[in-house]
């Protein structure tokens, strides 16, 4: 099943094009704060997914007739593992590995939709980077998670690009900015992806082809990179892991066009936007580092 945010906040399951709506039939309110619809979702999915599956009976709203938003816009919290592909690794020089140094959190406030603009903010001097990742969303509590049960917490997948200004600031500020963490275009659930060991991803800026990777060659497999995580903190329903980058991550700019394609998961394109603002007493304008 693909599930959708639309429309500002509504919840729809995305079938051949045509967006069903589900706000109505799962009691959703779209204007309630904090934003938590598909949070909610997630964690009561098997009590509403009759309802849902239901809904591809009626009538539908094109696709191109509305806008879609990011698929989970308020989780509990948004983990990344850095270096999780050896050939990254290497062309960023580093010696830092997923397995060996762990994972880091990202801002959700950094979350954007399918059809939001990356908004560069005015770093003058400075490099930013996209990374193609999947986004792996939990769908039950987890806590000191095995490996071999790890899977079974996977509600559904999402693609997400992870964008990074480069510096030697800590990580987490450097990929915190809004619209740092597009994710979309839906929310694809675990059994219609199946096996997440050997996924194709794909991302092109400009219809040049700059990252192509599979996560068969992850340094830390979903499962692993699942576990990790539960070790040290409890996981909940929609919350989003961001599998690491293959190699061939590089500069974007105002006007690129970026489209990231993740096997089984999902495409979509987005706009490069220069923003304003962004400057702070770590990252300089006049900094060349």
């Amino acid at each position: 099943m693909k599930l959708v945010r639309f429309g500002g906040g509504r919840i729809g399951v995305l079938e051949d094009r045509l967006i069903h709506d589900a706000t109505i039939s799962i009691g959703l309110e779209p204007e309630a704060w904090p934003p938590v619809g598909m949070v909610q979702l997630i964690k009561d999915f098997n009590a509403v997914r009759p309802k849902l599956e239901g809904l591809t009976k009626s009538l539908g709203v094109p696709l191109e007739q509305t806008t879609l938003e990011t698929p989970i816009l308020w989780p509990n919290k948004v983990i990344a593992y850095p270096v999780n592909y050896v050939e990254h690794g290497q062309e960023r020089n580093v010696t830092l590995r997923a397995d060996r140094d762990g994972f880091f959190l990202k801002a959700s406030s950094s979350l954007s939709g399918p059809q939001d603009p990356i908004m560069l903010p005015d770093l003058p001097g400075r490099e930013i980077h996209h990374e193609c990742e999947l986004a792996i969303v939990i769908g039950r509590t987890a806590r000191h998670v095995s490996t071999a049960e790890a899977l079974d917490f996977v509600f559904g997948y999402s693609c997400l690009i992870d964008v990074t200004v480069r510096g030697k600031e800590d990580r987490v500020m450097r990929k915190s900015y809004d619209s740092f963490c597009p994710i979309g275009p839906a929310l694809v659930t675990a059994d219609e992806v199946g096996d997440p060991s050997a996924l194709d991803l794909k991302l092109w800026v400009n219809d040049e082809l700059r990252q192509h990777g599979n996560t068969r060659d992850l340094i830390l497999d979903v499962a692993n990179m699942i576990s990790m995580a539960s070790s040290v903190a409890t996981l909940y329903p929609g919350d989003i892991i961001a599998s690491g980058t293959p190699a061939g991550v590089g500069p974007i700019r105002s006007g690129d066009r970026i489209t990231i394609e993740i096997e089984r998961v999902g495409r979509m394109t987005l706009s490069v936007e220069q923003g304003v603002g962004g400057d702070n007493l770590a990252i300089r304008k006049d900094a060349t580092r």
